[in-house]
């Protein structure tokens, strides 16, 4: 048996003083009912605890989290002038590392885990994992930039991508897919061919979309769609064939 507060705090929910308040304001659960005793015991190996309809517990194994990250925040633990994607996590998640990044001023989906080797195989370049973007910019695509993409962008430095997929969808609007993630790779592209972007937003990854997620919530992956993560590898030559 173990109280409640001390059972919180070693979940990572929050801090000792805070799991209080938060107890009191009637938002956890033991069992299904609604709790109001930091102090109270409960059985960790029996009893489901549950923070604001979510299961909370020491050991849940592998998580891997999805969000819709907003613009106007950075991928980052903390940040002394930004607000960062960690804020925006429910309490139950905040010991999840974000697996790779967007800038600030992109949304979309972003990946959080505690599995510290799928999080590498989704980041690494040797995997080169799919991850795909609808942007809105300046001027119209042609057939010359669908060209450039498919055989590997050139940037402004001289830094050379792998192929990529650049499909027009209207005016000032297209899809992007790599298979990397240089620094500000997908806006670097576009205005590498005279197509600055306005608008960014990663819709897909390594197969998993973030369909009508909404802007700011998170949700869990099913075991299907962990296991697409886990199988997915780079293929240049089915870029190159799209």
């Amino acid at each position: 048996m173990q109280r409640l507060d001390r059972f919180l705090s070693e979940a990572g929910v929050e801090s000792r003083r805070k799991i209080k308040e938060v107890v009191r304001a009637g938002r956890v659960c033991v069992n299904g009912n609604a709790v109001f005793a930091p102090e109270m015991k409960i059985d960790e190996a029996a009893d489901t605890v549950t923070l604001d309809g979510e299961i909370v517990g020491r050991s849940r194994g592998r998580i891997v989290l999805m969000m819709n990250k907003p613009a106007g925040c950075v991928t980052a633990a903390q940040d002394k002038d930004f607000k960062t994607v960690m804020e925006y996590l429910p309490p139950q998640y905040r010991k999840l590392m974000p697996v790779g990044r967007l800038d600030k001023e992109t949304e979309g989906l972003l990946l959080f885990t505690n599995d510290g080797d799928l999080a590498h195989r989704l980041i690494s370049p040797k995997h080169g994992v799919e991850k795909t973007y609808y942007a809105e910019h300046a001027g119209e695509i042609d057939e010359t930039d669908i060209a450039a993409f498919s055989a590997g962008c050139v940037l402004r430095d001289g830094t050379v991508c792998r192929p990529a997929v650049l499909e027009k969808l209207a005016a000032g609007k297209c899809i992007v897919r790599v298979c990397e993630g240089k620094y500000h790779q997908v806006r670097r592209m576009l205005a590498s061919r005279g197509k600055p972007v306005s608008y960014l937003r990663r819709i897909a990854e390594g197969g998993v979309e973030l369909g009508d997620l909404p802007v700011c919530m998170t949700r869990e992956l099913t075991e299907t769609e962990i296991a697409a993560l886990e199988s997915v590898d780079f293929d240049e030559k089915v870029l190159r064939n799209n």
